[in-house]
C-alpha cells in the first residue's frame, strides 16, 4: 500500500476545464464588437428618454429608469443641470449624451 499513488482532485478534468476557458474566450472576443454596438444603442436609447423624462414631463431621474425597456438594468443614468443634459452608460462599454434644447425637445449629442 505504501507506493500506491492517490488519484488526483481534477482526476483528467483540467485539461478539459482549459480547452473550455479557451474556446469561451475567444467566443467574447469575436462577440465583442456586437455588445459594444448593443450597449451603444442602449445607453444611446436610455439618455434619450430620460433627458425627455427629466426635463420635458418635469419627473425625477430615479422615475425615469422605469420607462427602460426590459433587459436594460446595466444602463445608468446621471444628469448635469447646469447644461441639462442626461447621459446614459453601460459600464466598460459605452457613453452616450442628450441634451434639452427647448421646443426641440432632448436631441442626442455626436459622438465624438
Amino acid at each position: 500500500m505504501r507506493g500506491k499513488k492517490r488519484p488526483s482532485r481534477w482526476g483528467g478534468c483540467l485539461p478539459w476545464l482549459l480547452i473550455a476557458l479557451v474556446i469561451g474566450g475567444g467566443y467574447l472576443i469575436w462577440k465583442f464588437p456586437s455588445f459594444r454596438a448593443q450597449a451603444e444603442l442602449g445607453s444611446a436609447y436610455a439618455a434619450r428618454v430620460g433627458c425627455s423624462c427629466r426635463y420635458v414631463q418635469g419627473r425625477s431621474l430615479e422615475s425615469c429608469t422605469t420607462d427602460f425597456a426590459p433587459g436594460m438594468e446595466l444602463v445608468s443614468l446621471s444628469e448635469d443641470p447646469a447644461t441639462k443634459t442626461v447621459t446614459g452608460s453601460v459600464p466598460l462599454l459605452a457613453s452616450r449624451s442628450a441634451r434639452y434644447a427647448g421646443a426641440s425637445g432632448c436631441l442626442l449629442r455626436p459622438e465624438d
